[in-house]
């Protein structure tokens, strides 16, 4: 195998192989500028592979560079001889991959942090399929948690002034309740509303999440009002607000997934909010319950289970429209939610990915929403249920705790009294972990 220089790049080179010989000369390169030029011959390389040889080429990644054997059980050894800080330290880096390196030189080049966040996206839709690929994955996600740390991002607040490719992607990243146009983009960015996200300087004018803001009077329980165009924009709104609602939180890179921002994003425009609008009570979230019908439906499926009989009342198309058909479901589905919500987490019966987000950043349940969205999605999700989850600055380190460290699902009395005609229990049995 010929090696490969810095000096340039052939058309003849531009081929899978030619991509893996500059892999393994960008490892050995001992100089930054060197290094620096092959980063971007390897990364032109691989932008003119199709998807087939990109493919082909993140299969070598993950098969490749492994830690030296021999190194690697010698360091071993010396730890089992000798624990000492300094052997254990002499392991870790026997252990640590050529791999990482690799990926670190590929991250020299200008835009090899975006191209790297796009091959992680590439190899999600794989990782089923074909778990050997999951080495290259674990590495790019312990890099990328190291490269997106808290320190380097920037917190950003987008309004309608803001670049329109900045607006763009709002619209096209969206995950929770889809934009649909710019008079509907306009609307989220009015004076009584807000729009915050995070950006990182190795990806200037692409934001890594983003959450929508609601300043509102009172807390909201459905979606409706606040997705409605034809409200007046006002900025005495803002002023006279007491609440604000997050209602929408969304990632914009598929690359990134399972690196956390949420919790840090929350939690400052939280301050910002409360910088800004001195005189805001409550800092809450109106957040859908993506994991509750397929829970439920599983549930009432099960023999001698005593609401079975909801099951096909559920079924039937248009109920959430019709009060005399919806009505006799509203006390079994609110309690039934709240014991989805609040049980404990077990192997195959995960806790909703919504309330883990928001209770593992401190977050408490404060109340559950009838028909809260009766937008397909919602429906299809939840049955139209939504969920208030409050932020209390005084209270948000204490939750976090208490959920991290065993389960526990700090919530009001409103929850607390679902939870007690669910299960048949005096309240009072309940209150250990509830609030005000």
């Amino acid at each position: 195998m010929t090696a490969l220089t810095s000096s340039g790049l052939s058309d003849a080179k531009a081929t899978l192989e030619g991509a893996k010989q500059l892999a393994a000369t960008l490892l050995s390169e001992r100089g930054e500028a060197s290094g620096a030029l092959l980063a971007r011959d390897l990364h032109g390389v691989l932008r003119a592979l199709d998807a087939r040889e990109r493919h082909d080429f993140q299969r070598f990644l993950a098969t490749e560079f492994r830690p030296d054997k021999a190194a690697l059980r010698a360091a071993a050894q010396r730890y089992l001889a000798d624990d000492t800080a300094e052997a254990a330290a002499a392991l870790a880096q026997s252990a640590d991959p050529p791999r990482q390196e690799l990926l670190r030189r590929m991250n020299m080049a200008r835009g090899g942090t975006g191209a790297l966040i796009a091959m992680r996206s590439e190899i999600n839709a794989r990782l089923g399929a074909e778990p050997e690929l999951k080495l290259l994955d674990a590495d790019l996600r312990h890099l990328f948690a190291s490269w997106f740390n808290r320190g380097f991002l920037e917190l950003r607040r987008i309004d309608w002034q803001s670049p329109a490719a900045v607006l763009e992607k709002l619209i096209a990243y969206e995950a929770v309740h889809a934009i649909k146009g710019w008079d509907d983009l306009r609307r989220r960015l009015a004076p009584d509303r807000r729009c915050f996200a995070f950006f990182h300087p190795a990806l200037p004018g692409e934001p890594l999440i983003f959450v929508e803001v609601a300043l509102v009077k009172g807390l909201a329980t459905s979606m409706a009002p606040l997705l409605s165009q034809d409200m007046e924009q006002d900025t005495s709104m803002a002023l006279c607000a007491d609440t604000a609602i997050f209602y929408s939180i969304s990632n914009c890179q598929d690359g990134l997934r399972g690196v956390s921002f949420g919790n840090f994003l929350i939690k400052q425009v939280v301050e910002e909010l409360h910088a800004e609008f001195p005189q805001l009570q409550r800092f809450s979230t109106l957040s859908p319950v993506p994991g509750f019908r397929r829970w439920l439906t599983q549930q009432l499926a099960e023999q001698g289970n005593p609401d079975a009989a909801l099951l096909p009342e559920l079924a039937r198309e248009g109920w959430w429209y019709d009060q005399e058909r919806s009505e006799p479901l509203h006390a079994a589905l609110m309690r039934l939610c709240a014991t989805y919500l609040t049980r404990p987490a077990s192997p195959g019966n995960r806790i909703d990915p919504v309330a883990r987000f928001h209770l593992g950043n401190g977050a408490r349940l404060k109340q559950i929403d009838w028909l809260g969205n009766t937008a397909p999605r919602g429906i299809q999700e939840s049955f139209g249920i939504m969920v208030n989850y409050l932020y209390d600055i005084e209270t948000i380190e204490s939750n976090h705790e208490a959920f991290v460290n065993d389960g526990t699902v700090m919530r009001s009395a409103d929850v607390d009294a679902l939870l007690a005609a669910e299960h048949g229990v005096e309240l009072g049995v309940l209150r250990k972990h509830t609030t005000p």
